[in-house]
Order: structure tokens, then sequence, then C-alpha cells
């Protein structure tokens, strides 16, 4: 008994080799469906039949989703063999149709257990889909009219699958087209975060979400170029093992990446012959991730790679031309956030040293000990106007000293630059005018920036202090800055709270006011910048008390210990400006 036979007397069930993946096109499985039922029960009422059944071509085998009087074990599994010169899983026309079903029918009947007949069901082209088949007892012969009748149903059920392939396509075609609006918004959505992506951890965060998101990779890395080194971003919120310990290596390596960025090619490595052909180093990486495809896409800049987006699976896997055209788009959005990050870090490194080469050098004055401290902000690419000065007026013979806090507007190296302009010209106004006081160095300033076009803005405390035989007489203009607070060796605390206008160019040109305290032995003067007491969610008034608070509970603490304790304790790791702290202590004895 051969293969041909086991429609019939159920002998054995198709191997695993034949239970292929179904024909979803049709929508049609191993299992009964009302409507080709419906088919089964027609055929054998219209020929008489004890049986008959719509079976689908599925590959090597048939499935078998309509059915009357079918007998075990296909009656339940549903499935059934080809015979085996039509089983190579090639699509049938309907001559081969015609043929391979007249094939299935003699076997039937040489075994003696049936006789049948059929018709095949094609689709559109004229391609086999499957067969209507009714099936008689051994002895029974069809005749010419009895076949006709079932060409015609075979007819009307081979309309009813065209419509359900149609139906199918349709669903299909609109899945894919929400799958890639989808994919289009995501990517939308990333261009928006590698836009405001200033570094790249950011750029490697922003790509990680949406390849997570949409490819489902067990990892994803980026590696940038740097003078012929490929070298990993590391981001310490999100550690992974790929290519550990190998967290560097050269261009001119034989790494999968280090040849996409060589070549500006996408290079994939799929399955265990392909691994098998990488470096003893990529192949330990492989081992140790237990990768079994990796896909390696170039980010092309203007004239070279600048780095390699690397996607790893542990299936093995070859990217489909929708993912290829996906990761096409992302890596060209990702290779521009990175040249962006790497042209934003080269201004704000530029600013960084510019600011730090203009942090003045405090000067040494007897019975005054000053101490400053200085905190850039938390986000690298921050750069603010933060500053002060420190001088004694040399042309004073009163040994008047100036202490200067100020915030220029905006964070940026337009800014540190401003910020440097701003501290030379007060500097000059102050020793032009040494018996006029501060305001009226303000006032000198403030008629310099706007005659020489500088554009300068933002707020300045600026504060003469004078030995007296009481004390210290502080004289100061406050020209909208955070207010200085004063502390007595009694723990008790001013809050120097007058103030004028803000420095700015379009302004109305009002007069400067100077103020007056006489500052007893002992006594501790802080001033700060915003970027001390204004964070998100935070009240600032509370935030300005409690540095109060640590300023009286720390007047015999060194001022090197309680600026820093101040600066740890309110503004904490993440404050989001830069932070300037002077302060200056005056000698328990009094001068003079």
């Amino acid at each position: 008994m051969n293969d041909d036979n086991m429609l019939w007397t159920g002998s054995d069930l198709p191997s695993e080799e034949q239970e292929r993946l179904l024909p979803a096109h049709i929508g049609l499985g191993a299992e009964p469906d009302e409507a080709m039922e419906r088919f089964a029960r027609l055929a054998a009422r219209l020929l008489g039949v004890p049986a008959a059944l719509v079976s689908v071509v599925e590959g090597h085998g048939q499935i078998v989703p309509g059915a009357v009087g079918l007998k075990e074990p296909w009656a339940s599994s549903r499935r059934i063999p080809l015979p085996r010169e039509a089983n190579s899983g090639a699509p049938m026309d309907e001559e081969t149709g015609r043929a391979v079903l007249a094939r299935m029918c003699r076997s039937a009947r040489e075994s003696g257990t049936a006789s049948c007949t059929g018709a095949p069901l094609t689709d559109q082209e004229g391609h086999v889909l499957g067969f209507l088949i009714a099936v008689g007892r051994a002895s029974r012969v069809w005749n010419r009219e009895e076949r006709d009748a079932l060409d015609d149903l075979a007819q009307v059920c081979s309309a009813e699958l065209r419509l359900r392939i149609l139906a199918n396509q349709s669903r299909e075609a609109r899945l894919r087209a929400r799958s890639a609006l989808e994919r289009s918004r995501t990517l939308l959505r990333t261009a928006d975060d590698l836009a405001g992506a200033a570094d790249p951890v950011q750029v490697r965060r922003s790509v990680r979400k949406l390849t997570t998101d949409d490819l489902d990779p067990v990892y994803v890395e980026l590696l940038l170029r740097e003078d012929g080194i490929l070298r990993r971003v590391v981001d310490a919120a999100d550690p992974q093992l790929v290519g550990a310990p190998y967290t560097e290596f050269r261009l001119d390596s034989a790494w999968p990446s280090a040849l996409a960025v060589r070549t500006g090619t996408v290079v994939e490595v799929v399955g265990p012959a392909e691994i098998a052909e990488q470096s003893p180093e990529a192949r330990e990486a492989f081992a140790q991730t237990g990768v079994r495809s990796l896909a390696c896409i170039p980010l092309l800049g203007d004239t070279e790679a600048v780095g390699v987006l690397v996607l790893g699976w542990r299936t093995e896997r070859r990217m489909d031309v929708v993912e290829r055209a996906l990761l096409r788009s992302l890596a060209e959005y990702t290779a521009r956030a990175v040249q962006r990050a790497a042209f934003v870090n080269r201004r704000v490194q530029a600013a960084r040293s510019m600011q730090q080469a203009m942090l003045t050098e405090l000067p040494d004055v007897g019975g005054l000990d000053v101490e400053v401290l200085y905190r850039p902000a938390a986000r690298d690419e921050m750069v603010g106007g933060d500053w002060y000065d420190a001088h004694a007026l040399s042309r004073d013979p009163s040994g008047t000293v100036v202490f200067t806090v100020g915030d220029i507007t905006g964070h940026d190296i337009h800014a540190a630059a401003l910020m440097g302009q701003v501290r030379s010209m007060l500097r000059q106004a102050s020793r032009d005018h040494p018996d006029g006081g501060p305001a009226q160095a303000l006032t000198a300033f403030e008629r310099a920036n706007r005659a020489l076009g500088v554009g300068a803005s933002g707020t300045i405390v600026h504060v003469h202090l004078r030995a007296h035989r009481g004390g210290w007489l502080m004289t100061w203009s406050n020209a909208g800055h955070m207010p200085p607070l004063v502390v007595s060796p009694s723990r008790r605390v001013h809050r120097l709270e007058e103030h004028d206008l803000l420095i700015h160019p379009d302004l109305p040109d009002e007069p400067r006011t100077d103020h007056r305290m006489m500052l007893e032995a002992g006594s501790t003067l802080l001033m700060f910048t915003d970027g001390l007491v204004e964070h998100r969610g935070h009240s600032m008034d509370a935030a300005v008390g409690r540095v109060a608070q640590m300023l009286a509970a720390g007047v015999r603490r060194p001022l090197p210990a309680l600026l820093g304790g101040i600066a740890d304790e309110v503004a904490g790791d993440a404050h989001d400006d830069d932070i300037v702290m002077l302060a200056v202590r005056l000698a328990d004895r009094r001068p003079g």
C-alpha cells in the first residue's frame, strides 16, 4: 500500500515535512470552515455519495476545511498527503491539477476501497488552490452529467476562495499601510528626539527605543568613529554585553561593524556558517551574547561614515525590504544627530574653557577671608553666563575692595563671551569712578553697553567693602540679582532685598541706587546666582531660606566646607544652571 492510498485507508498520518504553514492568503486552516463544509454537503447530496471533501493545497500536502463522511484519522486531523509526483510544493495549473486528481482517484479505485471524482479549485490566474472531491463506493461509475455538475459546483467554490483571497489581500494591504504609517510616525518622533539630543548617550537612547519597539533586537549598539578607532557609546543606565570585553577596536580590523564603516554598506552576519567566518574576537563576542544574527548599518555623514548602528538577534533572521528602509532612514537621522552632538560638544568645550579662563583669582586682603564656589550645570551642554569678580581698587587710598556676582542672559558660547566683556567693562568703570560707589560704576557700564552695542543683559550685584573703626562699611547696588545674605557672629541673618531693574540695553536709563550697611567683625557676606536656589517644582523662597539657615549655622565653619555643604544640600547634583557662590568673612578682630 503506497501513500496515494492513505486518503481512503487512513493507515498513516502525514509526515512532519508535510505539515507546513497553512495557506494564510486564503484564510483557511486545518479545521472545519462553515462555507467549505456546506460545499462538501452539496457535493455529496448532488452526486448521491456518502462522502465529499473540499481540500486546499498547502505545499507538500492538503488541508481539508470542508468534509462530510470522511474516515478517521482524516476527519480529525483534516490533513492528507499529495501523490509523490505532485508534492514538490510548486504551484499547479489546472491541467496538472486534473492529472493529480485523476492519479488520486485511480489509486483509490485500485485499492478497492472507494471510487471518486473531483474538480480542481483555481484562483484568478488558473493556479490550483485545491480540489472538490466526491467519494462513492468502489464499484461506482461516474457519468458525464455527474462530472459536469461537480465542475459547476467547483466553479462556485473557486469563486468563494477567490473572494477570500481578495479580502485577505485587502486586509493585509490595510495592515501594511497601518504598519507603514506607524513606522513613519515613530520615525518622526525619533527624529524629534534626536533633534534634541545633545550628546551621544542621548542619541543612543532614542535609537535604542525605536529599534527595540519595532524590530525587537536583543541589543542595540552605537559605535562612533574617532581617529581610526570605533568606540562604543556607553550608557551607564543601560549596561550591555555587546562586544564585551571589546569596547573599542581599530577601523581596519575584521569586525563586521568596522567593515560597514569602511565600505559604507550594510553588513549582515546570519547563522553559524557566517559567524564561523568571523575573526576569533568577533566569534567570542557572538558566543558570549548568544547572538545568531547581526546587522551593522553605517551612519553616513557628509564625507564619510561617522559611526555604525549595530543590531543583534538570538534568532537567524535577515532584514526584509521594509526593515532596511526603516533602518536607512533611522541611520540618516542618527548620523545627523551624532554630527550635531559633536558640533555642540566642541562649542560647549570652547565655552567652558573660555569661562574657566575668565574666573578671577581672589585677592589677598588683610582682615577678609574670601572664598568662591563655581559649579557648572549638571547638563554638559548648558554653558551659562554666571560670573564673579573680586579686586582691590588700587587708585582708592581707602583700601576699598570690590566684589561682584552676575548672571548674563543665555546658556551658550555667546553668553560666556559676553560675561568676559561685562566683567572687564565693569571693572574698568569701578576703577574710573573709585569714589562714586557701586551705583555709579553700574551706570557707567550700562552707558558703555548701549553706546558700544555690546548688547549684554542680565543681573548684577556690585559691592564695595571699606574698612572702618567700627567694622567694615558695605555699599552695594543690586541690578535685579538674587539678594545677598549677611550673617552676624550672633547668627542673625539679614536678607538684603533692595534692588533696581536688571541690566538690559532696551530698558529706560533709570538711576541706580546705593545701599549701605555696617558689618561687624566676624560677619559673613554671601552672594550667589539663581542656579543655587531655582529648581523646577521647588519654592525659590524656601531654598533661599534654607541657604540662610545653613549660613547662620556655619558661622564658625571654614568657608570652603560651608559653601560646598550648602551647594550639595540646596542644589544637589542635578541643578539645571551654573552656580556661583562668593563668600566674604570678616575677621573677628575689628580693623584699625
